[in-house]
């Protein structure tokens, strides 16, 4: 393992999951009450034994920094690190990153340690757990020059992604970014324990680093991993596809981050967040417990740090810090939390107000909801936007830092 370098990629706008984006980078979205996107692909390369991480960032990247120096140190004595590479101009180089594979282009002068032989791409906003020590091997046995991480999912998901074929060795033979065309889509149909699924490109590459190198050099004017990069290298590498049949999910809008957090309230939830052998981690915070009086809680994650009284609360999420004050009802909602305490000075306390009723929402980090505000978006309105929420799919998201006043109805 210690001839394999990791990137997670960082640094995109993450528009489409604003305004979540608004004034964070995407891995860093706050994620099931105490974590951040980006620990899941780091906490799977920790746990598969990879410990050289670099993390390429651009956009709105300051809480993305300091969550990775507060939460990844790994110690004197290891050879291992997890370090932000952030994007930069320079005497030779004037432009940002233009996309995923320009990313890595730009920063391939920091790659050049002799020692590395394979650079595993992943992505630093989806959900899932995966040992890469088995995808390592699958590459190594196949003698690969590229290999493709792969998830069998049904034919309505293809639209979105990235959509292979492959012969009976598990060797690329065709790659269609987002089909839309139904002959095209047919022609990529797999049978999969008696139903249809197609392999779809979950953004995880190992290359070579030779090979890798090699591509990114010769396509100077090309800037995307899934539409350009790899729809070249299927044709002229040895490009093979790993299947990986458990749990993944591409967290890239606002309804998707909504119900795949959501999910992990029910009995038996998509990722198993207790397995003691495979954690998750992130930053140790050393909050005092949770306090709760005289509520009723069902179906819900409480984070640590919590001061609940008299609410009651169900198919839900409490984020870190969390202050909710008596008559509180909330409903199929995610509440972020706070970054501070902040309860002894009522006035400008951040938290939630006396009597507020929340529902299918997300209340983002350190808002104030004055007493008796009504977030029920009761003509279920699908897009809309002002100074204090955005709405989309019908999910209303209170924006970060946001004071709303008393008996504001939403």
């Amino acid at each position: 393992m210690k001839d394999i370098l990791c990137l997670i990629l960082g640094g995109g706008r993450g528009a489409r999951l604003y305004p979540l984006t608004k004034y964070r980078a995407k891995p860093a979205v706050p994620l099931i009450g105490k974590y951040r996107l980006v620990d899941i692909p780091i906490s799977n390369c920790l746990n598969s034994g990879l410990n050289r991480i670099w993390i390429l960032t651009q956009c709105n990247s300051a809480s993305l920094n300091k969550h990775i120096a507060r939460t990844y140190k790994l110690g004197y004595y290891s050879q291992g690190f997890v370090d932000i590479l952030a994007a930069a101009q320079s005497a030779d180089e004037s432009n940002w990153f233009q996309g995923s594979a320009d990313a890595v282009r730009k920063c391939l002068k920091h790659f050049n340690d002799p020692r590395i032989k394979h650079i595993l791409v992943l992505s630093g906003d989806q959900l899932y757990k995966m040992d890469f020590e088995y995808l390592i091997n699958f590459h190594i046995e196949k003698k690969s020059e590229l290999t493709i991480a792969c998830n069998p999912v049904p034919r309505e998901d293809t639209p979105d992604l990235g959509i292979m074929a492959t012969d009976k060795h598990y060797r690329i033979k065709n790659f269609i970014e987002k089909p839309t065309d139904e002959q095209e889509i047919e022609k990529l149909s797999l049978n999969i324990d008696g139903q249809e699924r197609f392999l779809a490109s979950m953004g995880i590459y190992l290359f070579q680093k030779d090979v890798l190198f090699e591509l990114l050099s010769n396509s100077s004017d090309k800037f995307d991993f899934g539409k350009e990069i790899i729809p070249d290298a299927i044709g002229d590498k040895e490009t093979y596809a790993y299947i990986h049949n458990g749990y993944w999910k591409d967290i890239g809008t606002v309804k998707s981050f909504y119900n795949e957090s959501l999910a992990f309230t029910i009995d038996m939830p998509p990722l198993n967040l207790f397995d003691e052998e495979w954690p998750f981690y992130t930053r140790p915070r050393y909050l005092p417990l949770s306090k709760i009086n005289d509520s009723e809680i069902s179906h819900s994650i409480i984070a640590e740090g919590t001061i609940i009284k008299k609410a009651k609360i169900s198919h839900s999420i409490v984020g870190l810090r969390s202050f909710i004050e008596d008559g509180v009802v909330i409903e199929d909602s995610i509440i972020m939390g706070n970054d501070f305490y902040d309860i002894n000075t009522s006035d400008s306390a951040v938290g939630i107000g006396k009597n507020c009723q929340i529902k299918k929402a997300i209340i983002d980090k350190n808002v104030k909801l004055g007493s008796g505000v009504k977030i029920i978006n009761k003509n279920n309105i699908q897009e809309a936007e002002n100074e204090y929420y955005v709405i989309k799919d019908g999910i209303t998201v209170i924006l970060k830092n946001t004071v709303v006043p008393d008996n504001t109805v939403i």
